[in-house]
């Protein structure tokens, strides 16, 4: 079963005097467990995709079910409650809380999951601040840390929540190259060892090429849906991608 269903969707927002078309009617399916990439330019849909299957934006028309719940007609706590349990989040930008150590800036989410005990959130904590290397950085602040170092600790407070989705949206945009390939495997092979989903939006070649699904988008419509098979893209869904698209894979 699916982990995320989307139904002709589409999504659109008023700039200026203009509606503007984000999604065309998207349909899409995501498998527990894989490791997807959606590709685009700026402008294509991507971020709004992601948004919406992250439950922080809702769609104009269409239905998204997430882990089993359909979030049509949800209010905004109970979309709050199934994203603090369900999905995690990993932005460009880390958006860590400057005035909070590593550790303390892990423990943020769980602070909202009464269920937990302190020493509860403090093994969590621990443990993944080791899956992601940083166990002696768990006093640093941000500051303190490099930018590879704040994509980890951004990782680790993904995963504390034993999130089911995570969702990164350009991960490796303010990265150089050699830390951003370090941060994609570690996410992969994070993916690979706990079944945990990963979708992340991209417009870089080698972040394409790490996943093993492929969703390419373009004017807010899905032109390409691919799966890697002997570290080749087979297109798959009866949609055959326009030259152009497939050089850019």
């Amino acid at each position: 079963m699916a982990i995320v269903q989307i139904e002709h969707v589409s999504k659109s927002f008023r700039l200026g005097e203009q509606m503007v078309l984000a999604l065309d009617d998207v349909s899409l399916e995501i498998e527990p467990g894989v490791f997807l990439a959606i590709a685009g330019p700026s402008g294509s849909g991507k971020s709004t995709l992601l948004n919406i299957i992250g439950c922080i934006d809702t769609p104009s028309s269409g239905r998204v079910v997430v882990d089993g719940h359909d979030v049509s007609n949800r209010t905004p706590d109970e979309l709050a409650d199934l994203r603090a349990r369900t999905i995690g989040f990993i932005f460009q930008t880390f958006n860590l809380l400057p005035v909070l150590s590593a550790a303390e800036n892990v423990e943020y989410p769980l602070l909202q999951m009464p269920e937990l005990t302190k020493k509860e959130r403090a093994e969590r904590v621990r443990h993944y601040l080791g899956v992601v290397g940083l166990k002696k950085y768990a006093e640093h602040r941000p500051n303190q840390l490099s930018g590879g170092q704040r994509q980890r600790v951004a990782i680790a407070r993904a995963l504390a929540t034993h999130s089911k989705i995570v969702l990164a949206d350009e991960p490796t945009a303010n990265l150089d190259s050699k830390t951003g390939t370090s941060i994609l495997k570690l996410m992969r092979d994070i993916n690979r060892q706990s079944g945990t989903t990963f979708v992340f939006s991209t417009h870089d070649r080698k972040v394409m090429n790490m996943a093993d699904r492929l969703v390419r988008i373009a004017d807010g419509q899905i032109i390409a849906l691919g799966m890697k098979a002997d570290d080749r893209w087979v297109f798959v869904d009866g949609r055959t991608p326009r030259d152009e698209d497939i050089r850019e894979i």
